[in-house]
């Protein structure tokens, strides 16, 4: 099988990945690696590995270079394999798919593992793998400095949320399903194929990546008084929770009545007034470890 890295730029002089390239290639023949230098890059690259006949595209890198080779596959018509060599500081999707974080054995599995088909988001006209979040939620990871996020790692996104936090102002919209709507102040609202983000926070306890539906998280604002039923939401949500509501659904609609909320679709920064979000089933095919806690198992 032809295989290709395509291998954020950032990344490519780390001496562990080039040991792990080197190692890998001794063992196989067929690894090739483009790195990105410049925005638009990852599309221009999948597009060359596919009239060059690549038939396993790797995304080395964090969750917006797997989220860029994603959203450029999902818009072929003929669509390669794609593995992941997790090498971002939080790795939010990987890592809860429970691909290795050390290069070699990332590398290992991405070549030799088999693919089965997931789910993608849609957001409008673009794509996510694994979390839309808007309001608080995405104004954290937007607002994180690069710096902190290298030094700090995932605990960044938390120190950020904090700081953020004592003076954060809610926003006032509404999200409309197949179902009903919900409006109201919130604080958070993700929309989730994964299951966690911002640096390891989990969202969506039992998302699956293969169930044809999308976990939306709502918390809405609270006051002081509030904190305990809001923590005891929290550790326990449902659909009719009074603060924190998590339901499965195929499709969303979020607004935040006429203005731009942040967003951001696996980390990396989105607006719009009005965002549909819908899933599409069985997108792509993903290398995974038979260990991966985010397929739902055929019964």
């Amino acid at each position: 099988m032809k295989t290709r890295i395509i291998l954020n730029g950032k990344k490519a002089g780390l001496k562990s990945i080039r040991d792990a390239i080197s190692e890998t290639r001794k063992q196989t023949h067929s690894l090739e690696v483009r790195t990105t230098y410049e925005s638009g890059d990852v599309e221009r690259l999948v597009n060359e590995a596919i009239a060059e006949g690549v038939e396993r595209i790797i995304a080395g890198g964090g969750d917006g270079t797997v989220n860029e080779v994603a959203d450029a596959l999902v818009k072929l018509p003929r669509r390669p394999e794609l593995a992941i060599m997790p090498l971002g500081t939080a790795n939010d999707f990987a890592t809860a798919c429970n691909i290795p974080r050390d290069p070699l054995a990332a590398l290992s599995l991405a070549i030799n593992g088999k693919s089965t088909p997931i789910d993608i988001g849609k957001a409008n006209e673009r794509h996510f793998v694994n979390v839309a979040s808007g309001g608080f939620g995405a104004e954290v990871t937007v607002d994180t400095p690069v710096e902190l996020k290298n030094f700090l790692g995932g605990g960044a996104y938390t120190l950020t949320g904090l700081v953020k936090a004592m003076n954060f102002a809610p926003y006032r919209g509404k999200f409309v399903t197949h179902e009903g709507e919900v409006s109201g102040a919130a604080i958070v609202g993700a929309v989730c194929n994964g299951r966690q983000a911002g640096g390891g926070q989990v969202l969506a306890p039992n998302a699956s990546i293969n169930d044809g539906l999308l976990d939306v998280l709502i918390v809405k604002d609270f006051s002081a008084h509030d904190l305990p039923r809001v923590v005891d939401e929290i550790l326990n949500p449902s659909p009719e929770g009074e603060f924190v509501m998590l339901f499965q659904t195929p499709w969303v609609e979020m607004s935040a009545h006429g203005k731009i909320a942040p967003v951001n679709l696996d980390g990396e920064p989105y607006r719009s007034k009005v965002i549909r979000f819908e899933v599409l089933p069985d997108a792509i095919k993903l290398v995974l470890p038979e260990s991966c806690p985010l397929l739902k198992q055929a019964h």
